[in-house]
């Protein structure tokens, strides 16, 4: 079984729309704004319509509250580089996969978790990109929480087996 984890993709995300909107706009946003601005417009890939967002932050230039609007193809160019990462870090993960794990994927696809994975339109990207069907996992965002509750109900099993390892 292979796999990985981009850590901390979401708060890199998060951290390139805020360099965006200052570079483009003059204007400082918090993470909070910017994680707010990926959930409500985001989208890995461009669209056709285009969501609409009122940025509302702090001027560069005058220090005065200032309100922007943004487009979802605009964070779609800024976030550009980090969900390249991402696409990275599948590809790794097919290339390292057994050859008989690799057949269970073409037919069945692969899941993604964690709060990145519920980016507009990913599973989309993935798909165009290593030719994979990608499917967003029941609860995406807690899954590392709820795998870890079912690892502890377990432990005494994990222990016996890394012991017996030794």
């Amino acid at each position: 079984m292979a796999s990985t984890s981009v850590k901390h993709a979401g708060n890199k995300i998060d951290q390139v729309i805020a360099d965006y909107i200052k570079k483009t706009f003059n204007l400082a946003i918090g993470d909070k704004t910017a994680e707010e601005v990926k959930a409500s417009i985001g989208s890995a890939i461009p669209v056709e319509e285009e969501l609409v967002y009122l940025i509302k932050g702090r001027d560069f230039m005058t220090g005065l509250p200032r309100s922007v609007e943004v487009r979802t193809n605009e964070i779609v160019r800024a976030m550009d580089n980090e969900l390249k990462e991402i696409l990275r870090a599948i590809k790794v993960v097919f290339q390292e996969t057994p050859p008989a794990l690799a057949a269970d994927i073409i037919d069945q696809g692969i899941t993604m978790t964690g709060g990145s994975s519920q980016l507009r339109n990913l599973s989309e990207l993935v798909y165009r990109k290593t030719g994979v069907k990608a499917y967003l996992a029941d609860e995406a965002l807690f899954c590392v929480a709820k795998g870890t509750g079912i690892a502890l109900e377990h432990l005494g099993t994990y222990k016996k087996s890394i012991i017996s390892k030794r």
